[in-house]
C-alpha cells in the first residue's frame, strides 16, 4: 500500500506538477521575426508582447499547452490571441472557470477586461426546487446544496432566506449585456485585452512589432509589408471612390427614370395603391390579458412580517420596492410567484407572462 501511493505520487508529480514548473518559455521568438512560434494543438502564435516582454507571461509547457500565469489568480490555458485586436481568450484548466473568478484578480498584469458585470453567487439546499431554466453550477455544487450566479439582483433577492449570497464580484464579460445566468460561463472562454504596449497599427499592415531598442518602452514595426496587401490608405481612397462611383450611377438611374415618366402620371395613383389605400389596416394582436382574467388570479394581504408564502423575497421584483403591511400582492399561477398588484396588472396587460420564470399564461 506505501508503495502504491509512493508510484501515485511519482506519477502525479511527473505528469502534473512538473510541466508546468519546468515550461519553456518561447522567449527566443524575435521582434522581427516574420514567422511566430506555435505552441498547442490549437498552433496559438506566440509574438510579441507575449515575447520579449517582462509583464506579459506567456508559457508553452513540456506538455504542448499554452498558458498564461497572473501574478494574482494563477495559470490558465490559453484558447485564442487575437493581435489585431489586442484580446486574449482563456479558461481554466480543471473546467471550472466559476471557482476561478470567485478570487479573479487580474492587478499586477498588463490586462483589463473589455466589460465587467456584477453576479451574485448563492447556494441554495438541494430541496429548493427551481426552474429548470434555472440550471445550477455543477462543479461548485455538492450533495446537499447547489450553486447558482445571476446578475439579476432582483432575482437574487427573490432566493433568499432559503438561499445564502456568497459573493457579489464583478465578471468580465464579452458585451455590457451579460447573460442573467452564469450557466452560459461553463464551456466559454474568459475574455481580457491588453491597451499597452499598441501594436495594433503593425498588426493591421502585416508586420511585426516589437520595442525599438532594450532601453526604450516605445515599439516600432519591424519588416515589409507582405506582398498581395494594400496599405489603409490604398484602402480607404478605394472604399471612398466605390462610395462616389454607386452614389453617382444611383443618381443618374433616377434622373433617366424621371426624365422617361410621362407628366400625366406624376398625378396618377396607381389602380393597385389605391386598393390598398381603402383597405383598413390590420390591428396586431396583444399577447396581454384582460382585466377579468387577471382578476382570476390568488391575491393576499399581507401581514407585519410582510412576508408572502413560499420562496418569494420582501422585495418586489418589478418596481424593486420593499412590500408593507396591509398592502396586496398578486400571485401567478402554477409558479406562485407574487408582486404588488398594481405592479403585475401592468405588466400582465402587456406581456401575459410571469416576470421572472416568464410562465406564460397567455
Amino acid at each position: 500500500m506505501i508503495i502504491s501511493k509512493q508510484l501515485f505520487l511519482l506519477f502525479f508529480l511527473l505528469f502534473f506538477i512538473f510541466p508546468l514548473r519546468h515550461a519553456s518559455n518561447p522567449s527566443k521568438c524575435s521582434s522581427s521575426n516574420s514567422r511566430p512560434h506555435r505552441c498547442g494543438p490549437l498552433e496559438v502564435p506566440i509574438r510579441f508582447p507575449f515575447c520579449d516582454h517582462p509583464l506579459f507571461n506567456l508559457l508553452c509547457t513540456n506538455l504542448n499547452n499554452t498558458v498564461l500565469q497572473l501574478p494574482m489568480s494563477g495559470t490558465f490555458f490559453v484558447q485564442y490571441i487575437d493581435y489585431r485586436k489586442q484580446q486574449i481568450y482563456i479558461n481554466d484548466p480543471e473546467n471550472c472557470l466559476a471557482k476561478r473568478l470567485l478570487t479573479f484578480n487580474i492587478s499586477g498584469s498588463p490586462f483589463s477586461p473589455r466589460f465587467d458585470t456584477l453576479y451574485t453567487f448563492l447556494t441554495c439546499p438541494n430541496e429548493l426546487v427551481l426552474p429548470s431554466w434555472y440550471p445550477s453550477i455543477p462543479c461548485l455544487s455538492n450533495s446537499t446544496s447547489s450553486f447558482f450566479a445571476t446578475s439579476n439582483f432582483a432575482l437574487a433577492e427573490s432566493m433568499l432566506p432559503s438561499c445564502q449570497i456568497v459573493k457579489r464580484i464583478y465578471v468580465p464579460a464579452d458585451s455590457p449585456f451579460a447573460e442573467t445566468r452564469f450557466s452560459s460561463y461553463l464551456n466559454q472562454s474568459l475574455l481580457l485585452e491588453w491597451n499597452s504596449p499598441n501594436c495594433r497599427g503593425c498588426e493591421i499592415d502585416y508586420l511585426r512589432c516589437g520595442f525599438k531598442n532594450k532601453a526604450s518602452p516605445e515599439v516600432k514595426c519591424f519588416g515589409a509589408k507582405k506582398s498581395g496587401h494594400l496599405s489603409r490608405a490604398v484602402v480607404a481612397v478605394l472604399i471612398c471612390l466605390s462610395i462616389i462611383g454607386a452614389v453617382i450611377l444611383f443618381v443618374t438611374c433616377i434622373a433617366i427614370r424621371i426624365h422617361n415618366t410621362p407628366r400625366r402620371r406624376h398625378w396618377a395613383v396607381p389602380a393597385a395603391a389605391a386598393t390598398v389605400m381603402q383597405q383598413p389596416r390590420e390591428v396586431m394582436a396583444t399577447r396581454g390579458l384582460d382585466q377579468s382574467t387577471i382578476e382570476k388570479y390568488k391575491t393576499m394581504e399581507l401581514g407585519e412580517s410582510r412576508r408572502p408564502p413560499g420562496t418569494n423575497g420582501i422585495v418586489c421584483p418589478i418596481c424593486l420596492s420593499e412590500y408593507v403591511s396591509k398592502e396586496t400582492v398578486r400571485f401567478i399561477p402554477e409558479c406562485d410567484h407574487c408582486f404588488h398588484a398594481k405592479c403585475i396588472d401592468v405588466w400582465l396587460k402587456i406581456h401575459g407572462s410571469c416576470p421572472l420564470c416568464r410562465n406564460s399564461r397567455a
